[in-house]
């Protein structure tokens, strides 16, 4: 969770030199570089999450999948961080775009899975435990499933970011630059939402309060 959060914070306040006009291109690249290396560190976190949360969920009775379930999700998620960090160290070329792309379809698989469990759980379905003092659980796993929705977005600007800096790179640019500005915007009031709901995960697993 740490990592998580950390790291949007510091590829959030980096992102504020990328944008700026009145650097060099060369500073801004560097400064490009370094947001992807502290957002490395949150890509890892939030994929390590799934897999920790379940098998301790687990552990405390909170879901019935233990064993080969959870064996294969440990294989699963060393496999997505196997892609992700490919993608890191390929970043600035195409084959680093496509690998960033393959990542995001695992989460368009794996967003809707989520909610679907986390909300029939609350509902009193399953698979999860829900009942009385228990219920902070699966609105935490659903809120998780929420926080994957906005860092799917966050992860589609910054691979634009990456295409739009290899033309800036030709030259001057308004269109470019124009279009920059505008997903730093978007990306910074989806990070607003995005540090509220970490804030309110972590006070659900902290405080456990329903």
């Amino acid at each position: 969770m740490v990592y998580w959060l950390g790291g949007e914070w510091g590829v959030f306040q980096t992102s504020f030199n990328i944008i700026n006009r009145k650097l060099s291109m060369e500073e801004r690249r560097r400064h490009m570089e370094t947001a992807y290396r502290i957002d490395i560190l949150a890509r890892t976190g939030i994929i390590m999450l799934l897999p920790l949360g379940l098998h301790m969920g687990n552990i405390y009775g909170l879901q019935p999948y233990g064993g080969g379930y959870l064996t294969a999700m440990w294989v699963f998620v060393a496999g997505w961080l196997a892609l992700c960090w490919s993608a890191f160290i390929f970043r600035e070329t195409d084959r680093g775009v496509m690998l960033t792309k393959l990542d995001e379809k695992i989460r368009w698989v794996l967003i809707p899975t989520i909610f679907v469990v986390g909300i029939s759980s609350l509902l009193g379905h399953g698979p999860f435990e829900a009942g009385e003092g228990s219920r902070w659980y699966a609105t935490k796993f659903t809120l998780y499933g929420f926080t994957l929705c906005i860092g799917l977005g966050l992860r589609w600007i910054m691979r634009l970011w990456t295409v739009r800096f290899r033309r800036l790179a030709e030259g001057p640019n308004p269109a470019e630059e124009a279009a920059l500005e505008r997903e730093f915007l978007y990306g910074r009031l989806m990070a607003y939402v995005y540090w509220i709901t970490i804030s309110g995960i972590c006070f659900l697993g902290t405080v456990k309060p329903f």
